[in-house]
């Protein structure tokens, strides 16, 4: 079980309000990606922002354009989850792509605040918050392995690291 502090946010957020599209193409490191997450809809976002977080958030959250770039920034703004009571469906694969657990589960926004706690227990199945339990959608075992090992791209390093034949 883990236990995560909550950025909380509304419906209808978009991968423009997530990532501004207009850093799409000028900003290359890390730290400008994360610098700029969510800074039109929370500017104290991206300074308050810590490793392990997760985002609770109402319905069709990251909806809008396929850009990958709107769940790498929350990523490497430490986001490890997000928790909606639905999500735009490019989003939701990438989340899965990146390595960040998206969870669905109706009326959890309105239990839970920013800076609120919450815990995860992906062995049992469950997220708890506010005295409330939450059975967490079955995710196939496909899916589990990517968001086990960070994400798709480190999932596929492994793998074929593991199957290459060493040089004579």
């Amino acid at each position: 079980m883990t236990a995560h502090r909550v950025w909380a946010y509304g419906d209808n957020v978009n991968t423009d309000v997530i990532f501004p599209g207009k850093y799409t193409y000028t900003l290359r490191t890390p730290q400008e990606i994360a610098a700029h997450a969510l800074e039109d809809l929370d500017p104290a976002f991206a300074a308050g922002a810590r490793p392990g977080d997760v985002i609770v958030a109402g319905r069709n959250w990251g909806c809008g354009s396929s850009r990958e770039q709107a769940v790498t920034a929350l990523k490497l703004s430490g986001v490890v989850a997000i928790v909606a009571e639905s999500f735009g469906g490019l989003y939701f694969r990438n989340c899965i792509n990146q390595g960040v657990y998206p969870i669905v589960i109706a009326g959890v926004r309105d239990l839970i605040r920013s800076g609120d706690t919450l815990e995860i227990d992906r062995v049992a199945g469950t997220l708890r918050a506010d005295g409330s339990t939450f059975d967490l959608p079955a995710l196939p075992d496909s899916v589990r392995a990517i968001l086990d090992a960070g994400g798709l791209l480190p999932m596929l390093q492994t793998r074929f690291k593991a199957a290459a034949v060493p040089n004579r």
